[in-house]
């Protein structure tokens, strides 16, 4: 047991997707996964184990923010051994290049957290980028799937709701959607030198309005799902 999960070593397997949504941990347990087993319900955190086409993997529910993720990923990798992490969750159109119901690969995640900070002290300013390799195999895999995505840099916010944020700017720069934890994934995959990647899925865009519908989210989220479990698989 962790202080957060109170699964048993062995239990947790070496690839793990991590759902913001503990019930969409369930579902993509009982959807995609054979034979899952429960292995967590603290907090109604819940996690499980399976296979996937014969290969093991966990799926397990992180909360929303960089606090709440970083919690998960830190006692994955620390305490029951991850190697591979994948974030999948949902995210917020910022570019006119990408569109709702699009899947978007995080190749690095910009923030305003202080967690670069707390971790640098003044004077580096640390880009947290995903593994490449992963990154690699989930592109490769949506092509086969016939999965459109997008590859960018996107946005990890510390506040859900933030007037102040000069998103325009952002946009300028190449930042094409945010979220609100893959910068600390990436983070602490570097720290402990284990692979981390975000497939997200655009539920909303800021600029335009647009949004999806309960009906189109769930396919949406579905083929978020296939890409990544396919990547972790190769």
């Amino acid at each position: 047991m962790s202080n957060h999960l109170e699964a048993k070593q062995g239990d947790i397997a070496d690839t793990v997707l991590m759902p913001g949504d503990p019930l969409r941990a369930k579902y993509i347990a009982e959807t995609y996964l054979d034979n899952p087993v429960c292995y967590n319900k603290v907090r109604n955190a819940f996690g499980y184990t399976g296979t996937y086409k014969g290969h093991r993997i966990s799926v397990q529910g992180t909360g929303m923010g960089i606090p709440s993720i970083s919690i998960y990923a830190h006692e994955l990798v620390t305490e029951y051994g991850a190697k591979k992490l994948f974030r999948v969750g949902t995210s917020g159109g910022m570019s006119p290049d990408v569109h709702v119901r699009d899947v978007v690969l995080a190749q690095a995640a910009t923030t305003d957290s202080s967690i670069i900070h707390n971790i640098f002290g003044g004077g580096i300013y640390y880009a947290p980028i995903s593994d490449f390799g992963l990154l690699d195999n989930a592109y490769h895999a949506a092509k086969e799937l016939n999965i459109p995505v997008k590859v960018g840099n996107v946005l990890a916010e510390d506040r859900f709701y933030n007037d102040e944020m000069d998103r325009k700017k952002l946009v300028d720069y190449g930042v094409i959607a945010t979220e609100m934890e893959s910068a600390a994934l990436f983070l602490i995959a570097a720290k402990y030198h284990v692979k981390a990647m975000s497939v997200l899925t655009i539920s909303n865009h800021l600029i335009t309005g647009e949004s999806t519908t309960p009906e189109e989210r769930e396919k949406s989220f579905d083929d978020m799902i296939k890409v990544a479990l396919e990547a972790a698989i190769r």
